[in-house]
């Protein structure tokens, strides 16, 4: 495996920017943006998870880096939920709902894939 050089070539970290990004957007609708409280949670939980995934990269040692690869993980989780809400709620639609959960999903297995490798890496040293 070649090495990473920064955190910016970890797919992890590309896919959550993605998702990030499109949580801002969806959440710059007329409906969506009159909702303070769900808006600026949902936000909070979509940047926690590539922001964990850069700052545990730039800390020192794995173990710093699992656990906030597994904050990130958490995100994931609570995105997903206050997505639902949002679908519930009706300030999205069930196209981009399913889109973005699946989007949550692959980060979540992404995240899940990589902690796991990094325990199996350190537990050979």
């Amino acid at each position: 495996m070649a090495k990473i050089e920064n955190f910016e070539e970890l797919e992890v970290w590309k896919i959550s920017m993605q998702l990030c990004t499109e949580i801002y957007r969806l959440t710059n609708t007329d409906l969506f943006s009159k909702d303070f409280g769900l808006k600026d949670q949902i936000r909070r939980s979509a940047i926690s998870i590539p922001s964990n995934i850069s700052e545990g990269y730039e800390r020192d040692g794995k173990n710093q880096f699992l656990y906030f690869l597994a904050i990130a993980k958490g995100s994931c989780g609570e995105l997903r939920t206050q997505l639902k809400i949002a679908f519930n709620l009706e300030y999205i639609n069930e196209i981009e709902y399913s889109t973005i959960n699946e989007t949550c999903l692959l980060t979540s297995k992404q995240l899940s894939g990589f902690i796991k490798y990094l325990k199996n890496y350190k537990d050979k040293k």
